[in-house]
């Protein structure tokens, strides 16, 4: 079986010292998931302790996607920040209902309300 090229593509912009927004997309899966535990715990050292999650190019993610997402919600509110999840499309919204995320870490619906909602969170 040949071997499967890792697909996930992770760009961060900076918006401010406190706050980044690290658009994903791809898949974020188990082979994936540590690329994306790396961008966002460098952001957390980086003093960034708000991150905003731009899903909107993500069009999969497994049970270790969402081990990242929840491990830097932790690191996050540890160190008086949140994370923000914005614009999943509807697959993965829905594994993120199924699997209860989303009372912790409601999706908004666009990056700019995850934005607001980071600039009201401080």
């Amino acid at each position: 079986m040949p071997e499967r090229e890792s697909n996930l593509d992770v760009d961060v912009e900076i918006r401010d010292a406190r706050t980044a927004v690290l658009s994903v997309g791809g898949e974020l899966d188990m082979e994936t998931a540590g690329r994306l535990d790396g961008h966002l715990a460098e952001q957390l050292s980086q003093g960034r302790h708000h991150l905003v999650l731009d899903l909107s190019a993500l069009d999969f993610m497994d049970s270790s996607g969402l081990n990242v997402l929840i491990r830097s919600l932790h690191r996050a509110r540890e160190a008086g920040g949140d994370l923000y999840l914005a614009a999943p499309n509807s697959a993965v919204r829905r594994i993120l209902e199924i699997t209860g995320v989303t009372t912790t870490i409601p999706p908004h619906d666009r990056v700019a309300e995850a934005l607001a909602a980071a600039d009201g969170g401080r």
